[in-house]
């Protein structure tokens, strides 16, 4: 019987969550539309781009690199200093989407961590956001 390949291994393993992280800060510091996100991070964006490997590799299912020096990643308390509403987390989400399609993943595959990566993304808001 097969073993079940997990997330971290079908997106190609370290060299592809790297590929993942780097191309999605490149889109992010690249694109335009995406300048609210990049401008809560540091102008060096290699500090975000390496916390963002390390916790996803574990996210993943491979190595649990980000508890192992920094303990449990309490995502949504590490982004609480940076105000994080509908926008910003649409655009944190396209930069995401763009990134996977440079993967060429399987598209259910990709569907799938899209899904996940929506999910998360939503729970990191915490600002009060006005009706329209």
């Amino acid at each position: 019987m097969a073993e079940i390949a997990t997330p971290y291994e079908r997106i190609g393993g370290e060299d592809g969550v790297r590929t993942l992280c780097e191309t999605f800060y490149q889109i992010m510091c690249d694109t335009p539309q995406t300048q609210l996100i990049r401008d809560l991070h540091p102008e060096d964006i290699e500090i975000s781009e390496e916390k963002l490997y390390l916790f996803l590799t574990g996210w993943l299912g491979g190595p649990p690199l980000y508890t192992d020096l920094y303990g449990h990643p309490r995502l949504r308390a590490r982004h609480m200093p940076f105000p994080i509403g509908i926008e910003e987390r649409d655009q944190w989400l396209y930069c995401m989407a763009q990134a996977l399609k440079k993967l060429s993943l399987d598209n259910l595959f990709a569907e799938q961590l899209m899904s996940s990566f929506v999910q998360t993304a939503d729970f990191m808001r915490n600002r009060e956001e006005q009706p329209a």
